[in-house]
């Protein structure tokens, strides 16, 4: 599709010809694009369509979306989707198959929806009265659909024949007509009354289109704009090398992004439940379509005067961002229908259906169903520590569900859709997936890079819970920096003696070992002398002091290491290579199948704030607030489920992982404020959900904070410069 646009469209010919798509006459590549099949991908393989979906035609919109594609293309497939959608279930009648021919043999269109005609029955048809709101499109299409209410507020679509009435309107959007449809008397015969299409079902096709194209625009100005601060020197130097430049940059990567999920994301839904439809369909306005207009104005900034001029094309992609952010309504009426429809169903990102792999569910269920019965004895461990020991634990390790993406022994070698069927007969029985915390980071470094003596001792213990595991990483002098860490690690005979001080080490009080960075070459470069070591946290010479936090817990602590003798069996890998493998420890993260819950403002707890009418302010109020929060929850969730997609594919997901880091920590920083404003008086209280709400540091600190996460997209995704 992107080749396809550069190719009949370059923008240089969309700027020639910007008189002739104001005014809805045909574009030169519109025989082109009939040849292609593109304006029809998604209508039936009988009226001369494609046969896809949806999901494809997204797909298209996208592209040409990114190349600017001028014309009639996305008012004619929204148009085109939406009277097919009216005969969901049913066979086409002859006006049905006359339009979806027509359309597929290249007539354009338009959709005058939204209820703004009224329609009062005349014999076997309607009279029409009204004016309607802009619509794109409109000057020039050959085949007019429109939405009008009869007296009781009821839908009536019909197919409107050539009339007058049609005014064209000077658009925001240059290349692309819109005009105003006015009808005053005008009869509709029966034979030209569609059938109703479920309303969720068209909010998602015209949401889910429109959210495309916006992905396709905040992907253009994210390319403009990066390119461009690499190479404009300001200073003496490329003002991309700026950090507030770079962060701007990064967070046009963040936002586009999110924008692709939420896109695909409703594009998916179309064949979903009616109330999966109505969240995914709320969730691309809200994160795709309203938020293109501030990413084409970010575009503007970052090039500077530049971008402010009419050659410039970046006006224009601000343009049709505007136009279409315009054409879905104001974000408040999304964040109330998204709050609305939260109150009554949650999307659903399973990564499996519920018939896949018979098998392995049977097997996993019959060992879940053996560990129901068998006596919780697990020692629960205080603040983040996890459980220890307990026969259902030992029962669940030696069935490979602890970690059940090891490989064996330890665990089932389970990939991606294996890890999420095995979820999901946990959660069929109300169980919780064991979790080792730390330890779920430091054992994949062991399996990939530890003895076998290592794996033997280490590995099996932990997956039962005997084994408890704090990461001896940060510093005082060496927070997200870890490459500058001063601890040192010198040789004595049978192993080595390890020296200095770290910090904000969780759970270090409550562990038993520690996997410790050490510096054991101090002359070389500071990322190639560290070493990777297994340290007891008994040994002589470890201090633990435990750090009282502001919410009054003590789960961070300071260690101090005073000469620790480390055995040479404790040493992973060789001297040298520890931060390679401190990477691979920080990388390795069980893969989280399936909705990503925030912690704070959750929509969960709003959702029990609004059943409880225990909240500060309007009912409208908090339902706009829950559906912002959920909105938040979604677009993580989606961009989790691709990215597990992504892998299961060997598709390199690029920037996925840190995207989702930077989103997470500002979903929830956002997600908290939202939350703690419903609740009025009751924040004064300690034990209250403001309390909880205290400990929110340790989300964005944790893993490094948003702006060194926005260091690392800029200079590692984006390639700008340090």
């Amino acid at each position: 599709m992107a080749a396809f646009a550069a190719n009949v469209a370059p923008i240089s010919e969309t700027r020639a010809h910007l008189a002739d798509h104001a005014t809805g006459n045909r574009p030169e590549h519109w025989d082109a694009l009939l040849r292609q099949g593109l304006h029809c991908v998604h209508l039936p393989e009988d009226c001369g369509g494609g046969g896809a979906g949806i999901l494809e035609l997204a797909v298209v919109a996208e592209q040409l979306g990114k190349a600017l594609l001028p014309g009639p293309f996305l008012p004619t497939v929204l148009t085109s989707a939406v009277v097919e959608a009216g005969y969901a279930g049913q066979d086409l009648d002859a006006l049905g198959r006359e339009l979806l021919t027509a359309w597929c043999a290249g007539a354009t269109g338009a959709l005058a929806g939204g209820g703004d005609f009224t329609a009062q029955p005349s014999g076997d048809g309607w009279v029409v009265d009204g004016c309607s709101r802009p619509v794109l499109g409109l000057p020039g299409a050959e085949l007019v659909v429109a939405e009008a209410r009869d007296p009781d507020g009821r839908p009536v679509w019909f197919r409107l024949l050539p009339v007058g009435g049609v005014s064209t309107m000077d658009g925001v959007d240059l290349t692309r007509p819109v005009g105003r449809l006015e009808l005053r008397g005008h009869r509709v015969a029966p034979e030209h009354v569609l059938p109703s299409p479920a309303p969720e079902r068209v909010d998602l096709i015209v949401n889910a289109l429109l959210a495309a194209e916006a992905s396709g625009i905040m992907s253009w100005c994210l390319d403009t704009a990066v390119s461009y601060v690499k190479t404009r020197v300001q200073f003496g130097k490329p003002v991309g090398s700026f950090q507030a430049v770079q962060h701007k940059a990064a967070m046009m990567l963040v936002r586009a992004e999110l924008a692709v999920g939420a896109a695909w994301d409703a594009a998916r839904a179309d064949t979903d439940a009616p109330g999966q439809q109505r969240l995914a369909a709320a969730q691309a306005a809200l994160t795709a379509v309203a938020p293109a207009v501030d990413a084409a104005l970010e575009c503007i900034t970052l090039l500077g005067g530049i971008g402010f001029t009419w050659e410039h094309d970046a006006h224009l992609y601000w343009r049709r961002a505007i136009s279409i952010a315009s054409a879905i309504g104001p974000v408040e009426r999304w964040e109330t229908r998204l709050g609305d429809a939260a109150l009554a169903a949650e999307r659903d990102f399973s990564l499996s259906t519920e018939d896949e792999l018979p098998e392995l569910r049977a097997r996993v269920g019959a060992v879940l169903d053996e560990v129901r019965e068998i006596p919780d004895d697990e020692d629960g461990g205080s603040g983040w520590a996890p459980a220890r020991g307990g026969h259902r634990r030992a029962r669940l390790a030696e069935a490979g569900l602890v970690a059940p993406h090891y490989p064996a022994p330890y665990g089932l070698d389970a990939g991606p859709v294996e890890q999420a069927v095995i979820g999901q007969e946990f959660a069929r029985r109300g169980l919780v997936q064991p979790s080792m915390v730390v330890g779920d980071w430091v054992l994949p470094t062991l399996l990939k890079h530890g003895t076998p003596g290592q794996r033997e001792r280490f590995v099996e213990d932990s997956l039962r819970g005997r084994i408890v595991w704090c990461q001896l990483f940060s510093e005082p002098g060496a927070g997200s920096d870890l490459a500058s860490l001063t601890t040192r690690a010198r040789r004595v005979p049978g192993g080595w003696s390890i020296s200095g001080q770290k910090v904000w080490t969780s759970m270090a009080h409550e562990a038993d070992w520690g996997a410790c960075l050490a510096r054991t070459d101090p002359e070389a470069p500071k990322h190639k002398g560290l070493s990777y070591f297994l340290v007891d946290m008994t040994a002589s010479g470890v201090e633990v002091r435990p750090l009282r936090q502001a919410t009054g817990r003590t789960e961070f602590n300071e260690v101090f290491l005073d000469d620790v003798f480390v055995p040479d069996e404790c040493l992973v890998g060789e001297p040298g290579q520890g931060w390679r493998l401190a990477v691979t420890t920080l990388a390795n993260e069980r893969l989280h199948m399936g909705a990503m819950k925030l912690r704070y403002g959750a929509p969960d707890r709003i959702r029990q704030l609004l059943a409880d009418e225990t909240y500060l302010g309007s009912h409208d109020e908090a339902l706009r607030v829950l559906g912002r929060n959920t909105a938040r929850e979604m677009a993580l969730s989606a961009l989790n489920l691709r990215g597990a997609l992504a892998r299961m594919s060997d598709v390199d997901i690029g920037a996925g992982v840190s995207v989702l880091k930077v989103y997470h920590a500002i979903a929830e920083r956002e997600g908290s404020r939202e939350a703690l404003r419903m609740l009025g008086p009751a924040g004064c209280v300690a034990d209250s959900d403001a309390g909880h709400h205290l400990g929110l540091p340790a989300i964005l600190l944790g893993g490094g904070t948003i702006e060194i996460q926005l260091n690392v997209i800029a200079q590692r995704v984006l390639g700008l410069p340090r």
